[in-house]
């Protein structure tokens, strides 16, 4: 231990305050941020809760201490700490429960649902200088130093969305060219059908089965998928097979999504997914995926989605999609020009995880230099 510095158990140094169970007032009064669970807001004629740091108590996150700014409402699913002794000052003791995030989570008890083990919380040993001075001047350097890096973070994130929107933007202005013959999804594909209604038996290895989840994020991903057996994946073919250059549609849930099946690789797909099977002589699959994913034809599939809750986008409503069409030659210079453009993006990308990652190491790397 550093000279200079003790340690005592959390209990002994902290109150534990829980949250409260119910919202006395939901229609009268201000409007405060409701913390432990659902994050939602209510009117009510109270709050209980000013800058301070929350702990998760039931259902906790990996992410599961954080400080919030203001006034808040706190239910019983967080709870948070206060001084009892006049040891340590409540910012060095924030700081440091942000050090013990990981520790934290922890001691959540349970499998699907992780709930705080208060006891063992109260055992946690925490250390600090015992000159108050030095305390307060750690506590200022934290401050300074991840407010800047948080910064940093901002600035990276916001250069990111401002390059996706301008990617958007020329996306949309080059695709929606009404010098161009104006066609519909009905009018260039041979066929547009969804996958099996049926929900099939689940193996443990097998025939990837797909489902709207698996095309949202952008490319097909085959990491969190689940599996039917050859027989199941041959009688769903017969009807709807995905093969090498068709597009995946998104229809129910996340709408409007598409995706070129750019593997060879056999699968089958659920009803939440729509295939295009295009005449090749009229359209580059490609092209079709950007004017598809564009905010042009994109805000249409919002528009023909029906359904609040179980939000559903009909075949025959994919059918009415309308797009504008350049020659095949033309198509293919577009996808070049766009492909470079999303090519420039994706670095972006990379470097803001990079940027984020390296952040979040020296938020980590000061703690610890402050705490162990």
């Amino acid at each position: 231990m550093k000279k200079g510095w003790s340690y005592k158990k959390l209990g002994e140094v902290c109150n534990i305050d829980f949250g409260t169970r119910v919202v006395r007032s939901r229609d009268a009064g201000s409007i405060y941020p409701v913390y432990g669970g659902g994050g939602a807001t209510f009117k009510m004629d109270t709050y209980n809760r000013e800058d301070c740091m929350v702990i998760s108590r039931f259902g906790m996150s990996e992410q599961c201490t954080r400080f919030v700014k203001g006034k808040f409402f706190l239910n019983d699913s967080g709870l948070t700490l206060s001084m009892k002794k006049d040891c340590m000052i409540q910012g060095f003791m924030d700081w440091q429960i942000v050090y013990l995030n990981n520790t934290i989570y922890s001691l959540g008890r349970g499998a699907a649902q992780k709930n705080l083990d208060t006891k063992a919380l109260a055992e946690v040993v925490i250390v600090y200088p015992n000159n108050l001075s030095e305390q307060l001047s750690i506590v200022s350097r934290l401050d300074a130093a991840f407010a800047h890096i948080d910064a940093l973070k901002a600035n990276a994130e916001k250069q990111l969305a401002e390059a996706r929107q301008l990617f958007q933007k020329l996306s949309d202005d080059i695709l929606q060219n009404e010098y161009w013959e104006k066609t519909t999804l009905h009018e260039i594909c041979k066929q547009i059908t969804d996958g099996t209604h049926r929900t099939p038996h689940y193996i443990s290895k097998g025939v990837p089965f797909l489902s709207v989840k698996n095309v949202t994020s952008g490319f097909i991903d085959f990491e969190n998928t689940k599996f039917i057996s050859e027989e199941e994946h041959s009688e769903f073919v017969k009807r709807c097979n995905p093969t090498y250059g068709d597009i995946l549609y998104t229809k129910v849930g996340t709408t409007g999504v598409a995706k070129v099946i750019d593997v060879k690789q056999k699968f089958s797909i659920f009803v939440s997914l729509a295939l295009l099977k295009i005449e090749d002589n009229l359209v580059y699959n490609k092209f079709l995926e950007y004017v598809l994913n564009s905010p042009y034809v994109y805000k249409q599939s919002q528009k023909l989605t029906s359904g609040a809750a179980n939000r559903n986008f009909l075949l025959n409503d994919i059918k009415k999609v309308e797009l504008f069409l350049p020659s095949i030659n033309t198509q293919h210079q577009i996808v070049s020009r766009l492909d470079a453009l999303s090519a420039n993006i994706k670095k972006l990308e990379e470097l803001q995880r990079k940027t984020l990652a390296e952040c979040d190491a020296l938020k980590q790397a000061m703690l610890r230099e402050v705490f162990e």
